[in-house]
């Protein structure tokens, strides 16, 4: 069992947020997912319109959360040495030193990651599934806790290089940001600018809870969270779904049941709760799958969107009634 009380875990959770949301305007919603999504371990794609704070948000986190971040802009002109390391020779001594990359680090902030090549891409491939990074034939294992928060621009196809599906997969949940809902919100986005006197505010922003707090946070979502198999079969039911659907030409890989599976324990643990309801697989349903579906081509061309048939696989499979604990 783990040293901190699913109670002591809901408030730290709540300082996260709320820290977060003193310099972030936006729905809490997505901070609640972040977090879920960062607890689990799981990569993240942000994908949205220039300007929305993708990266400040992920900056702020970061700082946040207590843990320590590298950050790559990908260019097309950025080779694999850039992201992993490597090593260079050093005459005065006669031997090569390892000279570690950005990768080495707790939260890897990977921005416009469609900017550069697959060669590129395909470099953080063995350090988001297996933590760990091979430079010239030896291995080197990461630091935990470890995952990668990337953005990039849905818009803009000159320059950029879609992500290959092995790589999507590989990002346990794809989240947008979407624009300020009302003139409120338009309006504290300006008046905070006006109070940091400066574009990023990062460097003043203070850590809500320590690298060794999370760390626990993350031990107690994995171990102390309990699923009822009604929900794992209430998973599975819509992760066959996805595949089975007509519109549908790949469905969501066994990976995605699996990233369902972890991101809703982890919201149960935030919502100060020690076992998962089916409400916490419904609020990240879309945000895990739609990413890891690809439709008929007639479908994509019409413009039908995976969220829809995600939609209609929700509605017609009922949820469960029994998933408490049992005593």
């Amino acid at each position: 069992m783990s040293e901190i009380s699913i109670e002591e875990a809901q408030k730290y959770c709540e300082q996260i947020i709320r820290a977060v949301a003193e310099v972030f305007v936006g729905d809490k919603s997505i901070l609640q997912k972040l977090l879920a999504a960062a607890l689990s371990n799981g990569h993240i794609l942000f994908e949205d319109y220039p300007g929305l704070g993708k990266t400040l948000l992920a900056k702020i986190f970061t700082r946040v959360i207590g843990c320590e971040y590298g950050r790559i802009q990908f260019t097309p002109d950025l080779l694999p040495a850039d992201i992993i390391g490597g090593k260079v020779w050093r005459p005065k001594d006669s031997t090569f030193e390892l000279v570690k990359g950005p990768v080495f680090t707790n939260v890897l902030l990977a921005d416009e990651i469609n900017r550069t090549p697959p060669k590129t891409q395909a470099a953080l491939l063995e350090a988001m599934q297996e933590r760990r990074v091979t430079i010239e034939g030896e291995t080197h294992r990461l630091e935990m806790p470890f995952f990668v928060l990337a953005t990039q621009n849905p818009i803009e196809q000159e320059g950029t290089y879609p992500l290959p599906e092995a790589q999507l997969d590989r990002f346990l949940m794809k989240l947008s940001l979407g624009y300020p809902k009302n003139e409120e919100e338009e309006t504290m986005i300006m008046e905070r600018r006006i109070q940091w006197h400066d574009d990023d505010p990062t460097a003043a922003i203070e850590p809500a809870i320590s690298l060794g707090i999370f760390l626990r946070l993350q031990t107690l979502a994995e171990n102390d969270i309990y699923i009822d198999r009604s929900i794992l079969k209430y998973i599975a039911k819509i992760v066959r779904a996805t595949r089975e659907h007509n519109l549908v030409e790949i469905g969501a890989s066994p990976r995605g049941g699996l990233s369902l599976l972890k991101v809703s324990r982890c919201l149960a643990l935030i919502n100060g709760r020690d076992y998962v309801i089916p409400d916490d697989v419904k609020m990240v349903v879309e945000d895990v799958l739609s990413h890891r579906i690809i439709l008929i081509v007639e479908e994509m061309m019409e413009g039908t969107r995976p969220e829809q048939v995600i939609g209609e696989v929700i509605q017609d499979i009922p949820a469960p009634l029994d998933y408490a604990r049992k005593e």
